[in-house]
């Protein structure tokens, strides 16, 4: 009997820590979120109303939701442990605690989810009500108005969260008022928070519940050992029982009926005198016993719902959800140059996210700037009159995030932080900002070394002339050597303050479109028989990662330098390249294209005589290949320069389809090109804004990229082939 009641002395502590020292009262407020069930129709048409009803605060409230998210977790880790420990001790728990106890795992990782994708102060500049319904006894007003969504989504769903319906729901709420976008991906993070409140709520009422079992169980004990030992003394625990006034609630009332019913006449007597303190109430022991089954089973389809509703918010695709209710996306998707909608996810996104800093700082909120951005392409394809500019004019992109911006800023009245201006005013001059403080530092330090050297003894007791030079050449030394630090210095502050952006590119996820036809080379030489074999099985396995039918291969090759211009080994080796080439064409020929089109291709040069190193070789190695490849594939651009196919000795595959060809991606011998790399390239070269934009008059690209090099990556088995690797 000791042990048992410290034991449940244990859990009627662990219980009032629980509620907090609040009243039943309090704990009234903090019920689950169980508000009346509404079908998809119902919700859609509650949506309009919550939007009509919402009312925003001004200015900025403190950050509630982190705080409670951990007062919850703390929570539902005391309920848990409380759970377990009745398990440990072989004590009956609702199904609504078995549900919790075995997905307890599950709502850990999601309470990590959200603290992960909750970053401090992110709520801060979330839009927030001046009151909410289900405003927390522990938070203050002014909650998110996306969480309060949320909330609603719970309550009117008892804990069950269908995409279909927050679709409805959604769309309808935004028929009223437009939420921000920032709003649109916070719904999962908020919806999860939501969860875990309900969860939280459901675990203090099962705790509430258990310590009421509790104390039914040990009156119970108690009564039952001592009608067996000494039933005259029964009357007396019972009136100790009146004395303690135990709570006239359904889970001790069913508990203790659940002990003490069908003992014999003795143990009728508790029941009888609890009978009477209900009579006082109108109740009665049955209608509590009806009363603590209906709230189990309740609780436990809100569990049930719950857990079920965390496991679908990690299925979601929240990416689809925000571009199909998001307004700005909407309004984007009506870009003039029709290439906004073409756009791989990131890069739209990124679009969204310039539209939304521009209403932040400017009078226009998100959706009139995506509407100015496309009024102003629009515009643009009127007034522009040179092809390549307008191409780029009429792209909504060019006032987001390209040379547009400051027209679009202004449209908006955005008033830039001094720290901006200053930022834009010296991203025009990107060289004398790099190279100004290395020179400067260099110059300081070799300048302050150089003064403390000829102090020394060897400078002060030689010649003036000696003197000099030592000077000079120890200045030089020190001019190197502090270059070096310098130069590392503004690269590591670089990283620091310049803050990088990926290039915006075209989705071609589904295949690299006819305009775009592209052929993939890799210069190399041909040495041996068994390094053609290589080459042709490295070029297979980048054909097999990167299969597309508007997507081409080859191999540009030179003969080894040699003393004559032609060896007798030279043949057979071109023979075998040509070959395995043709042998690729007839594995992989079949294609779904109307026409078929060959997609292996051999470009060979012969030597040439180069008097200046006195050797047969290849015209400029490298550089001489892919100029020759151009010459080859855009004839008309060279004009009289053009050598075309005069420069290739060999050519295997049918040429006629690379007059099409619009990219070419050049990689080493020893370069993998891994899989879907090849549209990733085309596709940023692509865009509108990366596209070159040529001078005829300076004879250089002025705008966009000729060429562009990605970042290369060094793979797990090739860090083995060498020392040096």
């Amino acid at each position: 009997m000791n042990t048992g009641t410290t034991f449940f002395g244990y859990l009627h502590q662990l219980t009032a820590r629980l509620r907090g020292g609040l009243s039943p009262n309090n704990l009234d407020e903090e019920s689950p979120l169980r508000s009346e069930l509404f079908s998809a129709d119902q919700m859609e048409q509650h949506g309009k109303a919550l939007a009509a009803s919402h009312q925003l605060a001004s200015g900025r409230a403190p950050d509630q939701l982190l705080v409670r998210l951990a007062a919850n977790e703390s929570t539902l880790v005391d309920v848990c442990n409380l759970l377990a420990a009745a398990v440990t001790e072989n004590r009956r728990i609702t199904p609504a605690g078995e549900w919790l106890l075995d997905n307890f795992y599950l709502i850990e990782e999601q309470i990590r989810t959200a603290k992960r994708h909750l970053p401090k102060g992110y709520s801060r500049d979330l839009p927030r009500l001046i009151s909410s319904p289900f405003q927390s006894a522990g938070m203050a007003a002014g909650l998110p108005r996306a969480y309060d969504i949320a909330l609603e989504i719970v309550a009117h769903g008892d804990g069950r969260v269908d995409t279909e319906v927050l679709n409805r729901f959604v769309a309808a709420y935004q028929s009223v008022t437009v939420l921000k976008l920032g709003e649109l991906w916070a719904t999962p993070i908020m919806l999860r928070l939501a969860i875990i409140e309900n969860l939280r709520r459901v675990g203090v009422r099962i705790s509430a519940g258990r310590a009421d079992r509790n104390l039914a169980n040990v009156w119970a004990d108690q009564m039952m050992e001592t009608a067996e030992k000494d039933p005259n003394g029964l009357i007396l625990v019972i009136a100790d029982m009146a004395r303690s006034n135990p709570p006239m609630v359904s889970a001790f009332v069913a508990e203790l009926a659940r002990r003490l019913q069908g003992r014999g006449p003795a143990l009728a007597l508790p029941l009888t005198w609890i009978e009477q303190r209900l009579s006082e109430s109108g109740l009665t022991i049955e209608q509590l016993v009806q009363s603590e089954n209906q709230q189990q089973a309740a609780d436990q389809v809100s569990v049930s719902n719950s857990i079920g509703s965390l496991r679908v918010l990690g299925a979601v695709d929240w990416r689809v959800f925000v571009e199909t209710m998001s307004h700005v996306e909407q309004t984007l998707l009506g870009d003039p140059a029709g290439v906004y909608g073409s756009m791989e996810f990131a890069t739209r996104d990124r679009y969204r996210h310039a539209t939304e800093e521009i209403a932040k700082k400017g009078c226009m909120d998100e959706v009139k700037v995506a509407r100015q951005a496309v009024a102003l392409a629009a515009a643009a394809s009127v007034s522009e009159t040179e092809q390549a500019t307008a191409a780029r004019a009429q792209h909504v992109g060019f006032y987001l995030i390209g040379k547009g911006l400051p027209q679009l800023e202004r449209a908006a009245n955005v008033r830039l932080s001094v720290f901006e201006r200053m930022r834009r005013a010296l991203a025009c001059f990107p060289l004398v900002l790099y190279l100004g403080p290395i020179l400067l530092f260099s110059a300081s330090l070799a300048g302050t070394l150089l003064i403390r050297a000829r102090s020394d003894e060897l400078f002060t007791g030689a010649s003036a002339a000696v003197s000099y030079g030592l000077s000079g050449l120890l200045g030089i030394v020190l001019l190197l050597a502090a270059s070096q630090l310098a130069v590392a210095l503004a690269n590591w502050l670089a990283s620091l303050l310049v803050t990088p952006h990926a290039l915006p590119r075209m989705d071609f996820t589904k295949g690299i479109p006819a305009q775009a036809r592209t052929l993939v080379v890799v210069p190399t030489m041909l040495t041996s028989a068994q390094g053609i074999e290589n080459l042709i099985e490295a070029l297979e396995v980048r054909f097999l990662a990167n299969r597309d039918d508007h997507l081409h291969f080859g191999l540009l090759t030179d003969f080894c330098d040699a003393a004559l211009e032609s060896l007798p080994t030279d043949a057979p080796l071109v023979q075998l390249a040509q070959a395995k080439i043709i042998e690729l064409n007839e594995k992989y020929g079949s294609s779904s294209l109307p026409v078929r089109h060959d997609i292996f291709f051999l470009f060979h040069r012969p030597r040439r005589w180069n008097p200046q190193e006195a050797v047969w070789m290849g015209y400029e190695r490298k550089r001489g290949k892919l100029a020759d490849l151009n010459a080859l594939l855009r004839p008309a651009a060279y004009g009289e320069n053009a050598v075309g196919s005069a420069a290739f000795s060999h050519l295997t595959g049918d040429l006629a389809v690379l007059s099409e060809v619009k990219y070419v991606i050049t990689l080493d011998t020893d370069t993998q090109l891994p899989r879907d790399a090849a549209r990733q390239f085309v596709g940023t070269m692509a865009h509108p804004l990366n596209r070159p934009l040529y001078d005829r008059m300076q004879r250089r690209v002025i705008d966009g990229y000729g060429i562009l090099q990605p970042r290369v990556a060094i793979s797990l088995p090739g860090t083995n082939r060498s020392r040096y690797a």
